[in-house]
């Protein structure tokens, strides 16, 4: 290994220590609490190493988004269902319960302003995959409807039951009655 493939791995190592501490705090403490004073003294560098990976916290919140879309779409891809079983409840359960287990990293995801250019094409990739999950669950059910369209209402009715749920504004024993309520109203049934 050359001393440039080195640095070039210890660098990539700092920058994804850098993102899982900020992780970790605001998951314990909440995104207020992420700091790059606190982050610098959690992953033990100094602030201006952390200012050589992000230009601040605003870019350290985007990158952790960037993450956790790549890992929502492995999470749905993975949870797609076998022949007969419905891709769209797969979707929207799986998606429910990464937010419920993922609190601030789905705040990072869909709730902290964050420079993603969502709805463009220089959405980052894993984005795209998020999305394209849910594309591929809506698709069976979209019949003549526009389908990214269909898909944006699911991901938003997916997204106000993640919100108000996690802010204890939802009747929580009536969670699958919702869910099925939604699905029942994108299916057409």
């Amino acid at each position: 290994m050359t001393i440039q493939n080195r640095r070039e791995r210890e660098r990539a190592e700092r920058h994804q220590l850098i993102i899982d501490a900020a992780r970790e705090l605001a998951e314990a403490e909440g995104w207020e609490a992420v700091t790059t004073r606190r982050l610098a003294e959690k992953v033990e560098y100094s602030q201006p190493v952390l200012y050589s990976h992000f230009k601040g916290k605003d870019a350290i919140v985007r990158a952790v988004a960037i993450q956790g879309c790549g890992e929502l779409a492995r999470l749905m891809r993975k949870a797609r269902p076998a022949q007969g079983e419905s891709r769209l409840k797969a979707a929207a359960v799986a998606y429910l319960e990464f937010a419920a287990k993922r609190p601030a990293l789905y705040d990072a995801m869909f709730v902290q302003q964050v420079d993603i250019p969502f709805g463009t094409d220089e959405v980052p990739q894993e984005l795209r995959d998020a999305f394209g999950e849910l594309v591929a669950a809506v698709e069976p059910v979209a019949g003549e409807r526009d389908l990214e369209t269909l898909t944006e209402v699911f991901w938003s009715s997916l997204h106000g039951i993640a919100t108000l749920t996690h802010g204890h504004r939802l009747r929580p024993d009536h969670h699958e009655a919702r869910l099925d309520l939604m699905l029942s109203a994108l299916q057409g049934a």
